[in-house]
């Protein structure tokens, strides 16, 4: 999905992945974020994550993301909020962001593996930020049965980049992580990430009926209705996973 497909798709959305309000609140409940946490999140999208942390359980942060349309939502979020004094956004690569600081005592990546060229090198950039006894955050997703070759077309991915729950586990122990805590995504999270986007195209659609753009965003909206009925709902699950970097 490009860039400009996701700021459409997701203009209606607040949390940027399949995880409902609750889901993050629980994220946030079992990483033991608390007042004067300070979280740098990658690739942060609307800064759901670090606005809501910092308005309900006292934690700071920063965020870093390519999108002028996402980052202008977190801003606005966060002056919403009340916490714009204790959270700050900025544009950029997240992929190459390393804190010239003090390290964090969370780094989180939700979702976006991508920056990094998959979960072993984002597992890689996340421990350049975080302090030694600190937290990873990341949100992945995992294939809950052996994928057809039409869901790894549904979803863009060669049959190496995802693999199993237990699969995952492997991968953080791999890159030198402790897997501490867990929460997943589940079919009703996923179709509220999913089908509300259906409904914010069909608006633009409905709007803009003669712009350049129509064709392919009513393209990508049809597209991702029929791999979510067929393929995502059923094969892909997605969790936060919260991490220890061991050694």
């Amino acid at each position: 999905m490009s860039l400009e497909m996701h700021e459409l798709a997701e203009a209606g959305h607040d949390i940027l992945n399949p995880f409902t309000p609750a889901k993050l609140a629980l994220v946030g409940e079992v990483a033991r974020i608390g007042l004067g946490t300070r979280i740098l999140d990658l690739a942060c999208g609307k800064g759901a994550l670090l606005s809501t942390w910092a308005a309900e359980l006292g934690s700071s942060g920063h965020g870093v993301d390519l999108s002028d349309v996402f980052l202008a939502a977190a801003r606005a979020r966060a002056i919403e909020l009340g916490v714009s004094d204790r959270v700050s956004f900025e544009q950029g690569d997240a992929g190459r962001y390393v804190t010239g600081g003090e390290p964090y005592d969370v780094v989180a990546c939700i979702g976006a593996s991508w920056i990094a060229d998959g979960l072993p090198g984002t597992l890689d950039l996340l421990r350049q930020s975080v302090r030694p006894d600190g937290v990873v955050l990341v949100g992945e997703p995992y294939w809950t049965e052996d994928p057809p070759a039409e869901a790894l077309d549904a979803v863009d991915a060669a049959p190496a980049l995802f693999t199993t729950l237990a699969g995952t586990g492997e991968r953080f122990e791999q890159a030198g992580y402790d897997l501490v805590e867990m929460v997943v995504a589940d079919g009703d999270s996923w179709d509220r990430y999913a089908a509300s986007q259906w409904w914010t195209l069909a608006e633009w659609l409905r709007a803009n009926p003669d712009d350049a753009r129509a064709p392919a965003v009513r393209a990508f909206r049809d597209d991702a209705r029929r791999s979510h009925l067929a393929y995502v709902r059923r094969y892909l699950g997605w969790g936060v996973f919260v991490l220890r970097p061991l050694g």
